[in-house]
């Protein structure tokens, strides 16, 4: 008698996972690559925030523990907007919008301070109990009201006055409170993700020449007109030029990276951890990471930020209806941007600005609502036509 042969690999193919979140490889593809860079992100913020809270007399898990309350809350966020059928951002696409004009608003006006206090020369948290940052949650807003308009008005797309301008009048809405806060590269980015999306869904390019004739004297403006940005840009062109003062930043996140070499100094070890960096924790994560994890570290952050954005664009492809398709689009745009501008920053490719690293970066209002953007990219992943037939 033969002993039959035992099977220790699987003979068909390979599937992925047919219920839950994870209807497909696309849901699953997203939820991992989550989960990895929430991973990622915790250890790189203990790493580069322990010294800081020290410093502040403060537990060294200080900001990976608040961070952490995050990574809770934004989990749950991001479950709850993978189960809601993405059609529902819809409906509440213009209360969305009405509130983030509303809670901006509050920012700017001078009445406000006692729940929006100026930290640091801006003015951008209220305090309502909680910490809040509305800019944050006015990326949600952005591309919300954005795709559910340009399914309205795809048809007169050809029209500046019927086409574009609505588009322009919300925007500015938007985009001025956060400006004024000041936030110029928040608000550019808002601007950015707006001009995605009707991009997509089949605005003219004459058009995008016209705004940007329009606004060009506008940018010049808040680029030169205010000394700081000034500073900040003869900087980034010359970041040895000045140091100790405008160029500090850029010159030792240069220096983190340079000194990581290949496989870097060390989790847990590095200079820049003492303070030699400001906002390390935050603005400059990237440029920490480059330092304890190496040139082979990046690579691999690097390669998990392109396949989510990849995977996001063929949910988008995929998405449908319209809708569906400029939501997935938008929002892995939020998060493409995000990371492009944060690590350039990083590499004083672009001048400083605040953008934190998506899922990486301290910050509890930007991780969770990246979080809730990532369910709604699961929710339209879960719609496709194929998961539909699945779940009949």
């Amino acid at each position: 008698m033969t002993a039959r042969p035992v099977d220790v690999a699987p003979t068909g193919p390979v599937r992925f996972p047919d219920s839950g979140l994870a209807r497909g490889w696309e849901a699953s593809a997203v939820i991992v690559l989550t989960a990895l860079l929430l991973i990622c992100g915790l250890v790189s913020l203990y790493n580069a925030s322990s010294i800081l809270a020290m410093g502040q007399e403060r537990a060294d898990t200080y900001y990976v523990l608040r961070q952490g309350i995050g990574v809770a809350i934004g989990v749950v966020v991001m479950a709850i907007c993978a189960f809601i059928p993405y059609s529902v951002w819809s409906r509440l696409s213009w209360p969305l919008l009405l509130i983030s004009i509303g809670s901006l608003v509050l920012l700017v006006v001078p009445w406000t301070e006692s729940i929006a206090p100026s930290i640091n020369g801006s003015r951008r948290w209220l305090r309502i109990g909680i910490s809040v940052q509305p800019s944050e949650f006015a990326k949600i807003a952005i591309v919300v009201w954005t795709a559910g308009m340009a399914v309205k008005k795809a048809s007169q797309f050809r029209s500046l006055r019927q086409g574009l301008a609505p588009f322009l009048v919300a925007w500015a809405l938007l985009v001025l409170p956060i400006a004024l806060e000041p936030d110029f590269s928040t608000a550019l980015l808002i601007g950015l993700l707006g001009l995605i999306i009707i991009f997509s869904a089949g605005a003219r390019i004459s058009h995008f020449v016209f705004l940007g004739l329009v606004l060009a004297p506008i940018v010049y403006w808040q680029l030169v007109g205010e000394g700081f940005r000034v500073k900040r840009l003869l900087a980034w062109i010359d970041p040895s030029s000045d140091p100790a003062g405008a160029g500090f930043q850029a010159y030792q996140s240069l220096l983190a990276l340079g000194s990581g070499g290949l496989t870097g100094v060390g989790i847990g070890q590095g200079r820049q951890r003492f303070g030699f960096l400001p906002e390390a924790h935050n603005d400059f994560i990237f440029s920490m990471i480059g330092e304890q994890w190496g040139l082979i570290g990046v690579l691999v952050l690097l390669i998990m930020y392109v396949a989510l954005v990849l995977v996001g664009f063929r949910i988008a492809s995929r998405a449908p209806d319209l809708f569906g398709e400029l939501l997935a689009l938008g929002f892995t745009s939020l998060i493409a941007l995000q990371a492009l501008l944060h690590m350039a920053v990083g590499l004083s490719l672009l001048p400083t600005t605040g953008l934190a690293l998506p899922l990486v970066s301290y910050g509890r209002s930007n991780l969770i609502v990246t979080l809730a953007s990532l369910g709604i990219l699961v929710s339209v992943a879960r719609m496709a036509p194929g998961m539909k037939a699945a779940r009949a």
